[in-house]
């Protein structure tokens, strides 16, 4: 097969497992950066350009797009899909991903728990989003926020309203989410391939932080996770028509509570943490759809 890995960076840890796992199952791979394309949207002859050439057909394309460039670099990946390839995850489940406040609805309808989430657009009501959601401590998140960037976490109720004032003053649309004391820091990365959870490894903040993102210098381990858990993040990459995910959950006294589903979860850490190829799996799984008519099945 001929499969176009779209990244701004192609010497990413997670692009050169995922090149390096394709060409050892004997396929061509191309390294493609998705702001250098420009595309024809033509009916008659639609086409993807590329360093002044126009690309030819690729079997497969997997998006490794950021979260800068998700508005360019989906159109560039619709592109892909309309002249036919398969996509690991659809340009329409990474653009609904992306937007967490959409995701966290989508979450919420089909039932799958969360932390208790608020978001509000006029000063006025600051009094009751804090309310709503238990009260400080809490945590506000920028909605375009990622990595742990963006996240905030607000120990009083006086720091809360500053810190949301703060970034209403900048027009930022931001959530507010109740804080969950006693995940310690701590929660659980599932990556998902389609219908099973592949791996799983539990983050832990650094001393001093809340956020568990690797990123920001958590530590993780290897971690085995319950059935409940296993099937809380099958269900919600689904619910966002994601076949391949990084959900994010924390373990609270009522149960295990999904706090984000990642469209272009990083293989690094987990890959490291359990040993497991992950690369191959994800290969093995455009293998078995690409070539096979499977492309709705993660559409909705």
């Amino acid at each position: 097969m001929k499969i176009a890995i779209l990244t701004r960076d192609s010497t990413l840890h997670s692009c050169q497992r995922l090149r390096s796992a394709a060409e050892a199952r004997g396929h061509q791979v191309a390294m493609i950066d998705p702001l250098s394309c420009y595309v024809n949207i033509n009916a008659a002859l639609p086409a993807v350009h590329y360093q002044g050439e126009t690309l030819g057909h690729f079997d497969a394309v997997i998006p490794r797009i950021g979260n800068a460039t998700t508005f360019y670099g989906t159109a560039v990946l619709r592109q892909f899909e309309l002249l036919g390839s398969y996509p690991l995850n659809k340009s329409v489940a990474i653009t609904r991903a992306r937007d967490k406040l959409h995701s966290l609805q989508l979450l919420a309808r089909e039932g799958i728990e969360m932390p208790v989430t608020g978001i509000a657009s006029s000063p006025d009501d600051t009094d009751d989003l804090i309310r709503m959601v238990g009260g400080a401590p809490l945590v506000v998140k920028l909605v375009e926020g990622t990595q742990g960037i963006g996240v905030v976490l607000a120990e009083t109720r006086q720091a809360a309203e500053s810190v949301i004032d703060a970034f209403r003053g900048l027009n930022a649309h931001i959530l507010v989410q109740e804080f969950i004391k006693e995940a310690q820091g701590r929660d659980i990365r599932c990556l998902v391939i389609g219908n099973r959870v592949v791996a799983a490894i539990e983050r832990a903040a650094k001393e001093g932080d809340f956020r568990s993102n690797l990123h920001r210098g958590g530590k993780a381990q290897a971690i085995t996770i319950s059935d409940r858990e296993r099937e809380i993040a099958v269900k919600a990459a689904a619910t966002l028509g994601l076949a391949v995910a990084g959900v994010d959950i924390l373990r609270a006294s009522r149960g295990p509570l999904v706090m984000e589903v990642n469209a272009s979860p990083g293989l690094e850490g987990i890959e490291g943490c359990t040993g497991l190829d992950i690369a191959s799996q994800i290969i093995e799984w455009i293998e078995q759809h690409a070539l096979s008519g499977h492309h709705s099945e993660t559409s909705s």
